[in-house]
């Protein structure tokens, strides 16, 4: 393997000289496809559509896509994770103006801490975004999130712009979010956001719990505690554009004090937890185009990540755990136009994490990732296609003793190579029928956590390996007539398989003593089908439409013989995956008014792969309403939203114990330069 990274750096530098020698042949004319034009399109909501939905982060937005699954624990302060494809969080990346948002802890992202005020559009890629000019780590998850936040845009003649916005609502929410851009130069242009978030995050539920027989156990209206949050985000950023590229630059910085409602069971409602979480980034690239066929990227990141957890109760264990983590990530993507309709890119990316805390016996461990990446694509006709194949080394550093640090530290080394291609193939053009598929091997490595926790790690775990496979077909009609302007139908087959899947098993008869294994084994089969119009009925009437639907078997394969009586796991719909779910969200526009409609199923479920009425969970539903009036103003923009969010007042949970909010109400007041 050292001897592959080798030869890739060297392939590295000579990229350059090949582009120049290639550059020199004046005769050829290169028509290649553009690089941002993806094989198969991503689902993407941007623009008013995205600011239109009864969505605050990122992850509420999330809900609207095909195959998503939303771990939501409850509340404005709640943490929120997504699933792709029952894959799991982990094996989904989430990248921020091109560079991924990391956690070597544990894997996952909060999606909640990132609010839909700066962010110009969310796309959400099935395999990976099939581009060519990204870095080595782009190639590395099974699905990926690409998050893009606003830039900078100003009015003919104005160097100043901005926005400024304030909801407030239920559960004593109070969010002012402040942004201006500014025009340095005719070429650079800077920006600066600055949002705060408080809300009490009390909120009345009914809890009502079923005996196995069928018999009420009880039924109670209480008030949900302990969910405040206080959280600040700030971010800067600097767009600028060269004689032939552009660059940018943004530092993140993130800090909430929220309270933990914890999980409702054994008649405890109220929790005292605690968490504090203090995010830090920065992060540029530089995009240049030397000469006509060759293009390069490179981009740098350094992350600083603090949290705090504390359980003051006593009486099961008092913890006041801190974790910090450190992430310093280079990278740099090549580009080669090599004959009309052929280019070959290539991608070499350095990452290291670090991970301490104040836990007894922790390990401090340390990772150094380096990943290469090659990858070509074609374009003839209405047949585009690609290929790479992805190099991951890993070596992991921690402490051999944490009881006798002068005994050193161990090492641990993992590589593994990962195939992906993907086809599609459209007879007519720009519109008609469009036929794509897509085979990746991917895994992903074991988290800190699953390492190296204390009296929980295990230091031998293999990476979780996963296979997918997808066929699909898109039809996109651009109609002549004035009612109906654009029409998408899109339907998608798949096949997941999940193997060497880590989990957590009891150690010993304790059941409060956990390690973490590879023993699982998941089999995932689901069909994706989405629906997109857009009409206009009248002269001053808009409308759009879109409507999504998930179909999902996704069992559990781990182990035969945990079928021997009734409550065994073996074949079972894995935890918290819905067979059935689907949403339908539009939207109308007339004169200053827009009227949104959301509708999100989610079909039943259960909360272990033991698919026994004791696990079962029900199926939820919300609907989402808000209305629009744009202020007439002459030089500037100005609105008022009001939304009601779960309009009927569904009594639901997403995770067992952890009841969701009833109907709800947000102002928002919205005033732009």
């Amino acid at each position: 393997m050292k001897r592959i990274l080798s030869l890739l750096m060297v392939c590295l530098c000579c990229l350059p000289i090949l582009a120049q020698q290639v550059d020199s042949l004046p005769e050829v004319e290169v028509t290649a496809l553009r690089t941002d034009a993806g094989v198969i399109a991503p689902q993407e909501l941007s623009g008013a559509r995205l600011q239109g939905l009864a969505a605050h982060s990122v992850a509420d937005a999330l809900r609207y896509f095909s195959g998503v699954q939303i771990k939501d624990y409850g509340g404005v302060g709640g943490i929120k994770t997504v699933d792709l494809r029952s894959m799991g969080s982990q094996h989904t990346g989430v990248f921020y103006d091109g560079l991924q948002l990391g956690n070597a802890q544990n894997g996952q992202i909060d999606l909640g801490r990132y609010s839909l005020d700066n962010i110009e559009s969310i796309r959400l890629y099935a395999g990976q975004k099939s581009s060519l000019l990204q870095p080595a780590r782009d190639y590395a998850s099974g699905a990926s999130i690409y998050i893009r936040s606003l830039e900078p845009r100003f009015a003919e003649g104005s160097r100043v712009a901005g926005s400024a916005v304030v909801r407030t609502g239920s559960f004593g929410l109070i969010n002012p979010s402040l942004r201006v851009d500014y025009r340095l130069t005719d070429s650079i242009s800077l920006t600066a956001s600055a949002e705060y978030t408080y809300a009490n995050g009390r909120y009345k539920f009914r809890y009502r719990k079923m005996f196995s027989d069928g018999t009420l156990a009880w039924d109670t209206t209480a008030t949900r505690r302990n969910g405040q949050i206080h959280a600040l985000r700030a971010e800067l950023g600097a767009y600028g554009h060269l004689r032939r590229g552009k660059w940018q630059a943004k530092a993140y910085f993130y800090d909430s004090s929220r309270g933990i409602p914890g999980a409702i069971v054994n008649n405890v409602w109220k929790n005292s937890q605690r968490q504090w979480d203090r995010n830090f980034f920065l992060q540029g690239s530089l995009e240049l185009r030397p000469t006509g066929r060759y293009r390069f990227v490179a981009s740098a990141k350094y992350a600083h990540d603090y949290m705090r957890y504390l359980n003051p109760d006593t009486t099961l264990l008092y913890i006041d755990n801190t974790f910090r983590q450190q992430e310093i990530y280079l990278t740099t993507t090549h580009l080669l136009s090599i004959l009309p309709g052929w280019e070959a890119s290539l991608a070499v990316d350095w990452q290291y994490n670090t991970l301490s805390s104040n836990m007894a016996a922790f390990l401090y461990p340390r990772r150094h990732t380096l990943q290469g990446a090659l990858a070509t694509s074609v374009s003839f006709g209405g047949f585009r296609g690609q290929a790479s194949l992805l190099l991951t080394e890993a070596f992991d550093n921690f402490l051999t003793s944490p009881m006798a640090p002068e005994q050193g530290r161990s090492t641990r080394h993992v590589d593994r190579l990962s195939p992906a291609i993907f086809l599609s193939w459209r007879p007519s053009a720009p519109d008609g029928l469009e036929v794509h598929g897509f085979a990746k091997n991917i895994y992903r490595l074991p988290t800190f956590n699953d390492l190296y926790y204390t009296d929980i790690g295990n230091a031998s775990l293999k990476p979780e390996n996963l296979s997918q496979y997808d066929l699909g077909a898109s039809w996109q009609l651009l109609p002549s007539t004035t009612c109906v302007t654009a029409l998408q139908l899109t339907v998608d087959g798949y096949y997941n398989h999940v193997k060497d899947k880590i989990i957590a098993v009891p150690r010993g008869t304790g059941q409060y003593r956990w390690m973490m294994t590879n023993i699982g084994k998941v089999h995932i089969w689901g069909l994706e089908a989405a629906a997109e119009a857009s009409l206009a009925p009248l002269s001053e009437l808009n409308l759009h439409l879109r409507a999504t639907y998930t179909l999902q078997d996704a069992r559990d394969y781990s182990d035969p013989a945990d079928n021997a009586d009734a409550a065994g796991t073996y074949r079972g719909q894995i935890a918290y995956i819905p067979r059935h779910s689907f949403s339908i969200n539009g939207d109308a526009d007339w004169r200053a008014f827009s009227l949104n409609y959301s509708f999100i199923y989610v079909g039943e479920r259960w909360d272990n792969s033991s698919n026994i009425p004791e696990n079962y969970v029900q199926p939820w539903y919300t609907h989402d309403l808000s209305l629009t009036y744009r202020l007439p103003l002459r030089r500037h923009r100005a609105s008022a939203t009001l939304e009601i969010n779960n309009l009927l007042n569904q009594q639901y949970e997403v995770i067992r114990n952890y009841p969701m909010p009833g109907r709800n109400f947000r102002l928002i007041l919205r005033f732009d330069l």
